[in-house]
């Protein structure tokens, strides 16, 4: 089985997995625009985000699609998913392990997979302010969408994540993600602001900004999708 084939496999089987768990929690969100008239348009995002915590371990399930087509065009068609499993050191310090698969028809990557490991630190943890960043290594397998070529190497991972509460029913929150390898490196970052209408539904406005520091060419490097998506909150408060 190939590698990106096997990253797949791992991920569908680790979200089945989390699916009969009783205790996850999370968060689903979508936005969808039709046009109709002069101009024929439609926009479909969606985001499935969920965790579990089970003595000293952490799961955690990303999910994630975006397409979009203009009188029959598409300009853009992106999913993918991530898995990452953290195990508590200590009470601010964690090890980590992760997989990461994603299809971005207009990146000049048919498919970016990898694997990952290494540490974690929570700097702050508390009701209104959250923020942990961690650093690693893993191994990551690209296709290049033009020359269909493979391509497999070593990389360096590192992120952030950041929440804050700024009033009771306000959150800014930003995600932030590097791997790093020799032919490619994938900077990706979420910035938005989440405002809940009541104890399960929220609306959410974002900025999702991808950079590609060597696609393919004519492939441009940056990406950017602005998002306005309707929240809804499931599971254990």
């Amino acid at each position: 089985m190939r590698f990106e084939a096997r990253i797949a496999a791992a991920l569908v089987f680790a979200g089945m997995a989390g699916a009969v768990h009783a205790d996850w929690k999370g968060k689903g969100e979508a936005g969808v625009v039709f046009a109709r008239g002069n101009t024929v348009a439609d926009t479909i995002n969606a985001k499935l985000a969920m965790s579990d915590q089970v003595g000293d371990w952490k799961h955690s399930l990303d999910v994630a699609a975006l397409r979009a087509a203009t009188n029959g065009i598409q300009s853009a068609n992106r999913y993918g998913a991530g898995w990452q499993s953290d195990y508590a050191i200590s009470k601010k310090s964690f090890w980590f392990g992760g997989l990461r698969y994603e299809h971005d028809a207009f990146s000049g990557f048919d498919y970016q997979a990898s694997l990952s490991t290494g540490y974690g630190y929570k700097f702050y943890d508390t009701d209104k302010v959250k923020l942990s960043g961690q650093v690693g290594v893993g191994y990551r397998r690209m296709k290049d969408a033009i020359t269909g070529d493979t391509i497999g190497n070593a990389i360096a991972v590192g992120g952030f994540d950041y929440e804050n509460l700024i009033t009771a029913t306000t959150r800014v929150v930003d995600h932030f993600k590097v791997e790093s390898g020799k032919d490619n490196t994938q900077l990706a970052n979420f910035l938005g602001l989440e405002v809940k209408m009541s104890d399960r539904l929220a609306l959410s406005v974002g900025i999702d900004v991808r950079d590609n520091t060597s696609p393919p060419p004519p492939k441009k490097k940056i990406d950017t999708v602005t998002t306005v998506n309707l929240v809804y909150a499931f599971g254990a408060k």
